[in-house]
């Protein structure tokens, strides 16, 4: 999956809430959906988005499917920001030499 997949799957509250519970563990869809503002098959079709976008896995136990964070779901979400990361510190390098540079030749 891209990091576009990721940031689209996560621009909703709902998907993020949903997210939030499975970082305490896999839960099936009845336990992630209890509390939440929409109603359960709307949770099973985010859980879908979800996983469609590679950040959840669905694993079959007996009569349940747990549902639990993809292990490696935001590698490309994390290089993409650490690679923005990077970025900027190499443009916040670039202008500190530009201002020793300048300061140097004032002197």
């Amino acid at each position: 999956m891209t990091y576009e997949d990721a940031i689209s799957a996560l621009a909703d509250p709902t998907r993020r809430a949903i997210i939030d519970r499975l970082r305490a563990g896999p839960a099936p869809v009845g336990t992630v959906a209890d509390g939440l503002p929409v109603s359960r098959p709307a949770v099973s079709q985010h859980l879908r988005v979800l996983s469609d976008a590679g950040l959840v896995v669905m694993t079959p136990r007996g009569n349940h499917r747990l549902y639990s964070l993809a292990p490696t779901g935001i590698d490309s979400l994390r290089h993409y920001l650490d690679s923005l990361w990077d970025d900027a510190l190499a443009a916040f390098q670039r202008e500190a030499e530009a201002l020793a540079k300048q300061k140097e030749q004032k002197k």
